[in-house]
């Protein structure tokens, strides 16, 4: 049996938490503060920790700093809707925790109910999770057209990609645009799609690419509404790319990064020639939002296979890799991430197993191969 230790310093969402997760098949164990926190993570050694941010004696950041020196696990923050809470739980990616659920508002004991899902879905995902070593994003200065003319690291081959793992060719008639298929003002499109691990991940990703990158980046990140914003200012602080979140539709540029916005899918769409973002209400029956599914099928419909690529990283369940096998079988070029950073390998994995990677890379070296193909 799995453990969890929830932190946090109302008693009622302790024994809210810890009825779910009971139910749920796991062991549990409660603190009330940080210092407990800290202290129980070292004795009990649980598999995965619950977090709140804002309490007494020890705060939530502070006692994830520990934690991860101490005895790193798994962290699930657990963040006000506020923008000082979705701040707050940014950072505490950055420092580490694996993922986040938004705390209930109101009443507690009223809506609990409304993240019974997500949170059992989350402490799964996260009790699988690879923990990263790498140093959090904003030590090192966002990306230069010094940086973007760095040759790309050896690309590792996957067993059963022989042919297709193998850096693709940039010469300029490879990415040629199909005659008589509309392509707007850009040229093509970085497609992204990516769940558990994703802010993280992303800041190994979007600061490297050059502020003259030539095709707009799309991404689908699985995240619930009330952050989305706050995620794409910090990644915009990051970037030499301009990043926003898709709060209306916007005419897709080179240069810009468009962050899908919580709890809508992200969609592109064609008006007068001119490609478009537009973020519009979740679709009933899909489990995942703003959904990668959604995104890389309505992309196809507007541009040629070889004027898109996908990449997809780090998450629990198969969202996009259907779409993105589709993508790749038509000519287009995809990339999963590598198992040796991925924190859930979940997405990535589906995508490897349908056939649909043209490249396995690690994070790390993503940003390198989009610079070949495309600049």
């Amino acid at each position: 049996m799995k453990k969890v230790l929830i932190v946090d310093d109302s008693a009622l969402m302790r024994k809210l938490l810890a009825g779910v997760l009971m139910e749920g098949g796991y062991e549990v164990k409660s603190a009330r503060n940080g210092v407990e926190a800290v202290e129980l993570v070292v004795q009990w050694q649980p598999d995965v920790v619950t977090l709140d941010i804002n309490m007494p004696e020890m705060d939530g950041l502070t006692a994830l700093s520990l934690i991860m020196s101490a005895r790193p696990t798994p962290v699930v923050m657990v963040s006000s809707l506020t923008e000082k809470g979705a701040l707050a739980t940014f950072e505490a990616l950055a420092l580490g925790a694996v993922d986040f659920i938004p705390k209930p508002g109101g009443t507690i004991s009223l809506h609990v109910d409304d993240i019974k899902v997500m949170l059992l879905d989350k402490v799964r995902s996260a009790s699988r999770a690879r923990l990263s070593t790498r140093p959090a994003a904003g030590r090192n200065p966002p990306a230069t057209s010094r940086l973007a003319r760095t040759a790309p690291a050896a690309q590792p081959r996957v067993a059963g990609f022989a042919s297709s793992a193998a850096p693709v060719s940039a010469a300029p008639d490879a990415l040629a645009p199909t005659p008589g298929k509309p392509v707007g003002r850009v040229p093509g499109l970085v497609l992204i799609g990516v769940s558990t691990g994703g802010p993280r991940t992303l800041e190994d990703i979007l600061p490297k690419l050059s502020a003259h990158f030539p095709w707009p980046v799309l991404v689908a990140q699985h995240m619930p509404a009330n952050f989305t914003d706050t995620f794409a200012r910090r990644m915009d602080s990051l970037c030499a790319l301009k990043v926003v979140e898709v709060s209306a539709p916007m005419p897709l540029q080179a240069g810009h990064v468009y962050i899908g916005r919580g709890g809508t899918d992200l969609t592109v769409t064609d008006r007068a020639g001119t490609l478009y973002a537009v973020s519009r209400p979740e679709t009933p029956g899909v489990l995942w939002h703003p959904s990668v599914e959604i995104l890389v099928d309505t992309a196809m419909q507007h541009l040629p296979a070889n004027r898109l690529v996908g990449v997809m990283l780090t998450g629990m369940g198969n969202d996009g890799a259907a779409s993105m096998a589709k993508l790749h079988a038509a000519g287009g070029k995809t990339i999963a991430e590598s198992a040796d950073t991925a924190v859930v390998f979940g997405m990535p994995a589906e995508l490897i197993e349908r056939r649909g990677a043209s490249l396995v890379l690690p994070c790390t070296g993503i940003a390198a191969q989009l610079r070949l193909w495309l600049q």
